[in-house]
């Protein structure tokens, strides 16, 4: 796949949309998680997730480019690894 670079993706009102909703989700299903399992899995940056999640929804107008690029560029490969070794647990 190929990456866009920042740029472009300050540009792309559509891929910034997506990328933004699927942040959401992340964070909607990471809220939905019982503090039980989210304890148990202190592995995962629970709190992080959950806080850019309302962020995103409730605090739009706060939602800074270069935190969502970094995001993407520094943690979801991590938090993908991190959610497969979960997963096979």
């Amino acid at each position: 796949m190929k990456v866009k670079p920042f740029v472009e993706y300050q540009k792309d009102k559509i891929l910034k949309f997506s990328i933004v909703k699927n942040l959401e989700i992340v964070g909607e299903a990471s809220y939905k998680l019982t503090n039980e399992f989210r304890k148990n899995n202190p592995e995962i940056e629970w709190d992080d997730i959950i806080l850019m999640r309302h962020i995103l929804v409730h605090g739009y107008y706060r939602i800074k480019d270069e935190i969502v690029w970094a995001t993407i560029e520094t943690d979801l490969l991590p938090l993908r690894s991190k959610i497969i070794k979960l997963i096979k647990k």
